[in-house]
């Protein structure tokens, strides 16, 4: 959906002091610091008159009907609160969803900000989760919905805290219509919602329509009796909603506050954020867009809207922004505490920050929650930023250590304890999680830190650099925006601290190429995070025509069935001959279709002809689900031809489920005694059940010991000896919550869910294959962990067949090494410590030769060097005049290795008399080139740093280097530009100890 629009400011005062007068109903909130009162909106007292409560209740909707009739509107009549319910955040929530659940809507939970879709990186929207029903490619389990959905969105995070509306963490209210209501009830209850059931003022609510959509224009005007002067007709950029350049699309319509109906009606803008915010939009959708940009009716017109919960509690609270709700004020209230600040007092940047930390915190705990983890890629990445902006910007409000004494601690998961005690009536899962997001917000923040402290002095070196540049050039001193950028993007250096420093020693920042290089950012922020692509093409009309899949394989491995469908690189076919890859959908099958973590299964199709002979075959290499529960069976035609509508034999190969069983129950049980062994608080985040191995992805901040491992092995494999029965059962999600069942990461469930139980030792919901007793597993063993990301640690493990096959394999290759060796088993680790130890000795015994034949070499050489700086009359009057003279030796050393390179250079400028510059290099291998200087103290102090010189000289050969002002080593790639590079080396020696003599 297209983003809200809120105003920047509203002319009021904190403390209940408002733009109009309204009756004293005010709401008390504790601050910590100091307490605040927010006065709650009353429509009982406004400028424009009193409301006539009997003709309010008049107004209502009947509850039970869709097409209820409405009274035009009054102007002097608003919505009439007389339930007196409080207006706080949880309970706008709660009466949203209850107005429409009383609609005939099924109430549905919020989807997880991790989507199961590939187009989109976060959750950023109501609809998301129901995408694919909008697209017809699953059928509608309900013909309405309504859900209050977390969304994440991060393309305007630059103007989070600077504006009243923009946030990155937001709650998404929405009711959603299935091919069910369409334009009047959407636009009726919308209207009564806001007016009757949160007593929104009617004169103060304006409407947008697309300017082409003459029927919800009727409906506003004719039925629900809003004035023509406050319904506005816009263009396709404010009021046509696209899901891209195709897809479905249609009109819609929004509706606005106004916070400043004294201004009369003349000219109005309603997209002055001054005086008005956007907060429901309905969106129409009744189109499919062409690749020709033609539209053609959808079969089924949908319903999509949106109510930002942020921006109502603004209304409904009566505060200056979002910020100051109880939905978020809290989180600022303790951001305060800790900076020691008063946000009443504030002046506008010290609100800005603490603003930043408000709505960062929340966005970062949910992700957390969610399995959303620090990294350098993907979702990861915009959790690392969030927290590292979150952290920036408390140093910037002076925030030290983490309030109770700690100077050195962290204090990010200090406020994380106020959104997590906030987060009930959100998300319950939150607090139960709470442990796992502490801890990797403290790690996260103190890991930071540190490169906080690398960009101060990567800073120093940035503005040593831009001075001497400004004294060379006769200029003033600036650092370039690329710099301050780098600073800003890679090490969360905060401009204005790049700025602060950089005054401080005398020199700007290029702020227009810093804003350029944001810019940039920015854009491709927007273009990877900011829409959710919907596609209408073969594959709804695939879904339209092909019915769910009946899956068998829970039971069998074998079933007769038809072929309903032929894909050829995606496109239907009506028969595929010998030789050619195909996609079969059938109409039942026992091939497991890959999810929660197990691949699919391998096997075979059979079809007979009339005669029983064998007509065709089919080698299955994967089968995956697709346009919701219909399995695509992915393999090639091996002999004859398959036709639509022909009956076949599916055959699962036996070998290799039973390895996928094996796996996936030992997956479970590695769950289990991880939990047992290092904690509860350890939980997936991410599987692979295989037929070779497993893998197992968990949340665990250090490296397991080897103890540790023991442990793990040690308790899998009992619980494997103990031989015991699964169970299996199909219950509601709630009672296998309650029951204590795991969820499986990056699952998703519908009311009923499958429960496997390891009874005594695991319950997890899960739809995969496994074993019946534990004891078909045979033997488990771990073959590593290792980490894959901050706070992700992964195990790769083997069972059942593939366990015995890594034993005998393992077994193999000892027996062939004490074969070797020619010792026991139980001795090849001594013998092999004592052979590394033997070997170590020769190489150092070698490197000695080579050190010493480098400075044999070197002592012959050491004659070739020249004096630079005396003329040659000072040279024939006075030999102690000589001994003055620079003296310069570059030679090449053929194929000495780098090591022995530098033993010679430092031999050199040990014999020769201080002054003196010495470079050398050699080939020592293949395509590889080493180079070294070394200068002495009398060459240093004029100015002549090793480090500096040996870069551009490397670079000649394919290369780079540097090293400390004394001596400096390099490598290169080219050894055929050594000659010319040394060349190079040389001259430059001989002219700049010229200039430094004269």
């Amino acid at each position: 959906m297209k983003s809200l629009k809120l105003p920047h400011s509203l002319h009021s005062s904190h403390g209940g002091k408002t733009l109009i007068p309204f009756p004293n109903r005010k709401l008390a909130l504790s601050t910590g610091l100091f307490t605040r009162t927010i006065t709650l909106f009353s429509p009982s007292i406004l400028p424009c008159g009193h409301c006539d409560l009997k003709e309010a209740r008049r107004m209502q909707f009947s509850m039970s009907s869709t097409s209820a009739s409405i009274q035009p509107m009054n102007e002097e009549l608003i919505g009439d609160k007389s339930k007196d319910l409080p207006v706080s955040g949880d309970s706008i929530r709660r009466r949203f969803l209850s107005f429409y659940a009383s609609r005939g809507h099924k109430v549905l939970p919020s989807a997880s900000l991790v989507p199961d879709d590939p187009t989109v990186l976060l959750t950023i929207a109501g609809m998301l989760q129901f995408k694919p029903i909008f697209l017809g490619k699953v059928p509608r389990q309900v013909p309405r919905a309504t859900t209050a959905q977390r969304c994440i969105r991060t393309n305007d995070v630059e103007n989070v805290g600077r504006t009243a509306r923009h946030h990155t963490f937001f709650e998404m209210l929405g009711n959603f219509s299935f091919g069910d209501y369409f334009k009047k009830e959407a636009i009726k209850w919308a209207w009564e919602l806001s007016t009757i059931e949160f007593g929104l003022p009617a004169n103060r609510l304006w409407i947008s329509v697309y300017e082409n959509d003459d029927e919800a224009f009727k409906i506003w005007h004719d039925e629900v009796g809003v004035p023509t002067e406050r319904i506005k007709r816009m263009g396709e950029d404010d009021n046509f909603w696209t899901s891209g350049v195709t897809g479905p699309c249609g009109p819609c319509s929004e509706i606005y506050y106004d916070f400043h109906p004294e201004r009369g009606i003349l000219d109005t803008d309603l997209g002055d954020d001054t005086r008005f915010i956007e907060f429901y939009n309905l969106v129409f959708m009744q189109y499919n867009k062409k690749e020709d940009g033609s539209l053609e009716p959808l079969k089924q017109r949908n319903i999509d809207t949106g109510l930002g919960l942020e921006r109502v509690a603004r209304i409904l609270q009566k505060v200056s922004s979002n910020y100051e709700t109880d939905l978020i004020y809290p989180i600022i209230e303790k951001t305060s505490e800790l900076a020691n600040v008063s946000y009443a007092l504030a002046d506008d940047h010290i609100k800005m920050n603490l603003k930043i930390i408000g709505d960062h915190l929340r966005a970062i705990v949910y992700l957390i929650s969610d399995g959303v983890f620090p990294s350098n890629i993907g979702r990861g990445y915009v959790v690392r930023r969030l927290i590292r902006r979150a952290v920036r910007t408390g140093r910037l409000l002076g925030i030290k250590g983490d309030g109770r004494g700690n100077l050195e601690g962290a204090f990010l998961p200090v406020i994380a304890e106020k959104v997590i005690e906030l987060s009930t009536h959100i998300d319950v899962d939150v607090k139960d999680r709470s442990p796992r997001i502490l801890e990797e917000l403290k790690r996260e923040e103190l890991r930071f830190v540190q490169t906080l402290e690398r960009g101060e002095k990567l800073l120093d070196e940035m503005l040593v650099d831009a001075l001497s540049r400004a004294k060379e050039n006769g200029t003033a001193p600036c650092l370039s925006g690329k710099d301050a950028f780098l600073l800003y993007d890679t090490y969360g250096f905060p401009v204005e601290i790049t700025k602060e420093v950089a005054e401080e020693r005398g020199a700007s920042i290029d702020m227009n190429g810093f804003d350029i290089e944001m810019e940039n950012q920015r854009r491709q922020s927007q273009a990877a995070h900011s829409a959710v692509k919907l596609d209408v093409g073969n594959g709804a009309d695939l879904a339209e025509n092909v019915a769910d899949t009946e899956f068998l394989g829970y039971n069998s491995l074998y079933a007769k069935a038809v072929v309903e469908s032929l894909l050829v690189n995606g496109s239907p076919v009506i028969q595929v001959s010998e030789g050619s890859d195909v996609e079969v959908l059938l109409n039942k099958t026992p091939f497991y279709a890959e999810s929660g973590g197990q691949i699919g299964d391998n096997g075979f199709l059979y079809f007979n002809d009339d005669e029983n002979q064998q007509k065709a075959v089919v080698e299955i290499k994967d089968v995956q689900k697709s346009f919701g529960n219909i399995y695509v069976h992915k393999g090639t035609i091996r002999e004859g031809v398959l036709e639509v509508g022909r009956e076949v034999e599916a055959a699962v190969d036996p070998k290799l489920r039973q390895r996928a069983k094996v796996h996936h129950t030992a997956t479970h049980l590695l769950q289990a005694a991880l939990k047992k062994v290092v904690g509860q608080e350890t939980s997936q985040a991410g599987s692979l059940v295989a037929f070779d191995r497993l893998r197992f992805d968990f949340n665990f901040p250090r490296p397991l010991l080897d103890n540790e491992l023991v442990e793990i092995e040690g308790l899998i494999n009992s619980w494997i000896g103990a031989a015991t029965i699964l169970q299996t059962k199909v219950m509601l999600l709630a009672d296998a919550k309650k029951a204590g069942a795991i969820a499986m990461f990056g699952e998703k469930y519908g009311e009923q869910v499958r429960v496997v139980e390891v009874p005594g030792v695991s319950m997890e919901l899960c739809g995969g294959t496994h074993v019946s007793n534990t004891s078909e597993i045979r033997g488990f063993k771990i073959i590593s962990e290792q980490g894959i990301a901050s706070g992700i640690r992964r195990i790769e493990a083997v069972a059942g067949e593939a366990f015995i096959e890594y034993v005998n394999a393992r077994d193999y290759h000892m027996k062939n090494l004490c074969t070797t060796l020619k010792v026991k088993a139980e001795d090849v680790t001594t013998r092999v410590e004592n052979l590394l130890e033997e070997l170590r000795m020769a190489r150092n015994e070698v490197s000695t030769l080579r050190a010493k034949a480098a400075e044999y070499k070197a002592s012959i050489i050491a004659s070739n060097a020249f004096p630079v700086g005396a003329s040659n009359k000072i040279r024939q009057v006075s030999a102690s005049m000589i001994r003055r003279s620079r003296l310069v030796l570059v030679e090449c050393m053929d194929d000495t290795d780098a090591d022995s390179l530098r033993s010679a250079a430092e031999y050199l400028v040990d014999a020769l008399q201080d002054p003196a510059a010495v470079v050398l290099g050699s080939c020592p291998g293949e395509g590889k080139v080493s180079l070294v200087a070394a200068f002495t103290p009398g060459v240093v102090d004029l100015g002549i740093q090793a480090g500096k010189f040996i870069g551009p000289i490397a670079k000649l050969c394919g290369g780079g280097g540097g090293g400390r002002p004394n001596f400096a080593q390099a490598g290169g790639r080219k050894p055929e530009n050594l000659s010319s590079a040394l060349e190079k080396a040389r001259s430059e020696l001989v002219t700049i100890l010229t200039e430094k003599a004269s």
